[in-house]
């Protein structure tokens, strides 16, 4: 006859209880997955969908012109002149650098916007079809 093992929590387990090991793997995977839009079939406003590349374009267009600002500052000024021409062309790139990057992910966001689209329209026809 077989001892049964003792669990961390105290309780006692046959060898059969040890094979069933539950799993939240469903659970998680709702929990855990990136769009929401995919477990739920609410419509987004247009701000819902492209508020992070617009916050983005915003903050990167204005480090842009800080760079500018800071950029022309070492030409008229000549007190601190080295700070204006180190500074001035770090603010420059990394204000193009996100303004570049918002203005590339606007049209990704909208291709997967059309691929989802379509992709909602082929389930309904295949459910369609073959539910009948």
């Amino acid at each position: 006859m077989e001892i049964p093992t003792k669990s961390p929590d105290g309780s006692e387990r046959s060898p059969q209880s040890k094979e069933l090991v539950t799993s939240d793997t469903g659970s998680t995977l709702c929990m855990s997955s990136r769009s929401e839009s995919m477990w739920t079939s609410a419509s987004r406003s247009k701000w819902d969908i492209y508020h992070k590349p617009v916050i983005v374009v915003s903050v990167g267009a204005a480090i842009f012109l800080f760079g500018v600002v800071i950029t022309s500052l070492s030409c008229v000024l000549t007190k601190n002149k080295n700070v204006y021409k180190m500074t001035g062309p770090a603010f420059l790139s990394l204000g193009l650098m996100l303004l570049v990057c918002g203005l590339v992910w606007i049209p990704i966001i909208r291709k997967k916007q059309k691929q989802r689209q379509k992709s909602q329209f082929l389930q309904s026809l295949k459910s369609f079809f073959f539910n009948r």
